[in-house]
Order: structure tokens, then sequence, then C-alpha cells
């Protein structure tokens, strides 16, 4: 018998998930988070360190991300403009989630390749 403590709210679930999937989800945010973690902070640093990216899909991502709070972008208005991108403080705190999911990930490769 499940005490009150151990009885899991599975709307309150689904909807977090479902808004975590919205933020982070797809085939490019993930990749772009690691890339600007790594120190890549211009856009065509980033761009080059992700293969397969588009330079319009790139630009459309870190839009969401800035818009989510996940990014920065600043410009300085030197001669030629300096645009950089850095992971916000907020950001951070989804580190242990993608360290998780890379080690997962690993960890799963290596699974299917026991077949």
């Amino acid at each position: 018998m499940e005490t009150e403590t151990q009885i899991r709210n599975q709307a309150q679930e689904r909807q977090a998930l479902q808004d975590t999937i919205y933020v982070i989800g797809g085939k490019w945010k993930l990749p772009i988070i690691n890339s600007i973690c790594n120190g890549n902070k211009r856009f065509r640093e980033i761009e080059r360190s992700i293969p397969g990216i588009t330079t319009r899909m790139l630009s459309r991502e870190l839009k969401e991300l800035e818009a989510n709070k996940l990014i920065t972008r600043t410009v300085t208005p030197d001669i030629p403009v300096l645009v950089e991108y850095e992971s916000t403080q907020y950001c951070k705190t989804f580190a242990p989630v993608i360290t998780a999911m890379i080690d997962w990930g690993i960890a799963h490769r290596d699974k299917i390749r026991e077949r």
C-alpha cells in the first residue's frame, strides 16, 4: 500500500515531461547546448562543432533556446560586430540530466553492440 508521500501525480509528471521535451526536444537543441557548454561561443564555432546542422536551423534553435532562458546572446558593436552565446546559470541546472543522458547513450550503444 502506498503512503501519501509515495503517491505520484501522473498528470503533473506527464505535464513536466511534455514541458521538458518541448524546451530541449528535437535533434539539435542538446547538441547546441553541449557545444556552447564546451566553449564554443560564436555562431560559426557552434555550427562547425555540430555536423549536419544547417545555418537556418542553428539560427532558429538558438532563438528558441534564448527565449527559454537557456542561453544568452551578447552583441558587441565592434567592427565587425561580435555575437557570442553562453549558457545561463539556469541552463547549468540541467547539466546533471545531460551528463546522465550522455552516460546512458554510451551504455545503450554498448548494450546494442552486444548482440
